[in-house]
């Protein structure tokens, strides 16, 4: 009788086990993520390629951003590379006024230009919750392995913090060597 129990208690934690394998495989919990770049090229005109990556990042509070790194190369050959960040409709409204502050884990920060008065027709209504700025002149200063972390300032007076992979930062470097 005993022996019984024994073997039905040892099969029924087999088969829990085998259950929670599964799912954990299903689930995606057992495999590592692989960081690919996601670069994406499209033209926006005639002669007028944009290439992008984007990636979405938590601020402080958990909050969602999306962040879309672009370089655009205009039919002349003229070169731009940006940051547009985009925070949750009427959650924060940004300062443009303000900088973004990129500080890496070893304390040195950069400063990038606002850029936002040419993303919106409408400068009169700008959206609160969008910004843009200039990145390209800070690639060079910026270090792939090394994390960082961006302040955007805000009317309300809290600064957003978001933390930006090393991964990510490659991605941006790599835009630059994305004309072709």
């Amino acid at each position: 009788m005993i022996q019984y129990r024994v073997k039905k208690m040892f099969s029924q934690f087999l088969l829990l086990g085998a259950l929670v394998l599964t799912l954990s495989l299903g689930l995606g919990m057992l495999t590592t993520p692989h960081a690919v770049a996601a670069i994406r090229q499209l033209e926006e005109a005639p002669g007028q390629i944009v290439y992008q990556s984007r990636e979405t990042l938590k601020d402080q509070h958990g909050s969602s951003w999306q962040a879309i790194a672009f370089q655009r190369v205009s039919p002349n050959g003229e070169m731009s590379l940006e940051l547009r960040l985009v925070g949750f409709p009427g959650g924060v409204e940004i300062d443009r006024t303000q900088p973004l502050l990129l500080t890496d884990s070893l304390g040195q920060t950069l400063t990038a230009s606002d850029t936002s008065s040419t993303i919106f027709t409408d400068l009169s209504a700008p959206e609160p919750h969008v910004s843009q700025y200039d990145i390209l002149p800070l690639l060079p200063e910026l270090q792939a392995e090394i994390p960082l972390k961006l302040t955007i300032s805000t009317l309300g007076g809290e600064a957003i913090e978001l933390s930006v992979s090393p991964s990510f930062v490659q991605e941006w470097k790599t835009l630059l060597s994305s004309r072709e």
